[in-house]
């Protein structure tokens, strides 16, 4: 599958806080645009449509472990994953709670905790000075991990209109250092800052019913420079944003072009492609985490591929900067909700 990549003008950088959403629930114009630190408060109106998450994901050179809390009015989950890089042995784990709200201050405020409790999976996320804890236990899986936002520190903010009625704003963060232990079925994992990154996808928005995306991210080192990739698909086309930059050595550089996305819908293992006026890059998958929840009216299936990417970016200023891999996914998700 091939996905055109097509221009768009430069997005707004927003620099102020500003609220989503106007008095009467519908999107505030002055809220699209793209942001470095978070500038949108998601004072999101109604039931029914609002859709709320916080995804962490850690890279380590021996694992990778995710958090995940997700509310959508009438369903909560609370889910988890694990992946041994050697072994490939996976852990996935999630509960979900039908009209029972599981989760605590998904408001899009800073500072504010993130609660997950069911009966099998308890998650916490809790903002502190100069960071985030991360805490999830559960039967299989254990996490105790600390996220350092060092001071400064850029991440990627947008606010995607598909109309005045329905709307996503989505930060995205990467090469965050983070430190501490995740126990999978007994073994514990040592985390170590030195060479281990967490990405954050946090979430807020009014939703069409359907809606089909793609979204790739990595973090890491390579010749010397620490590389953040952040790219997304589908979900921005026809939209004035995208969900596409890159980090380099700390540095948000926006891109306000729909990539092209190449992958093999038959096969996810073969090597996929993400390229651009400024991207050129081939992503090598070494695990495909498969997901499919079908309740007819109700419907998620995913496709998450671990792996490594490799190839060479381009900086605003016109550098070419090589990467070789660099950890990170890319998927492709469907949902109905």
């Amino acid at each position: 599958m091939a996905i055109r990549g097509e221009l768009v003008s430069m997005e707004r950088e927003i620099t102020s806080q500003v609220q989503m959403c106007l008095p009467n629930g519908r999107l505030n114009p002055e809220a699209v645009g793209w942001s470095r630190t978070p500038m949108h408060r998601a004072n999101l109106r109604g039931w029914g449509r609002n859709k709320r998450f916080e995804y962490w994901c850690i890279s380590t050179p021996s694992h990778v472990v995710a958090l995940n809390v997700s509310d959508t009015d009438y369903k909560v989950t609370n889910a988890g994953f694990f992946l041994d890089k050697k072994t490939l042995k996976a852990i996935p784990l999630a509960e979900i709670q039908w009209l029972k709200n599981g989760t605590k201050a998904l408001t899009g405020m800073e500072n504010e905790p993130i609660i997950g409790k069911g009966k099998e999976i308890q998650i916490s996320m809790t903002p502190y000075a100069g960071g985030v804890k991360l805490r999830m236990d559960s039967e299989r899986l254990k996490v105790n991990l600390d996220v350092v936002v060092p001071p400064n520190h850029q991440s990627m903010g947008v606010l995607v209109p598909w109309s005045d009625k329905v709307f996503q704003y989505t930060r995205k963060d990467n090469c965050l250092p983070v430190s501490g232990t995740t126990i999978a079925d007994g073994v514990e994992y040592r985390v170590d800052a030195e060479d281990s990154y967490a990405t954050l996808d946090h979430g807020r928005g009014r939703w069409p019913y359907s809606i089909v995306w793609n979204w790739a991210s990595g973090s890491g080192r390579t010749n010397g420079r620490e590389i953040g990739l952040q790219f997304g698909g589908k979900w921005t086309e026809g939209t004035p944003s995208t969900e596409n930059s890159l980090r380099i050595d700390g540095e948000i550089q926006k891109i306000s072009e729909e990539l092209t996305w190449t992958y093999d819908v038959n096969d996810w293992m073969k090597p996929w492609r993400i390229t651009g006026s400024r991207v050129d890059l081939t992503f090598t998958p070494i695990y495909d985490r498969y997901s499919n929840f079908n309740k007819v009216i109700v419907l998620s299936e995913e496709h998450q591929c671990f792996g490594y990417f490799d190839g060479e970016i381009t900086s605003e200023s016109g550098e070419k900067i090589s990467v070789s891999s660099v950890f990170g996914w890319a998927e492709e998700v469907k949902r109905k909700w």
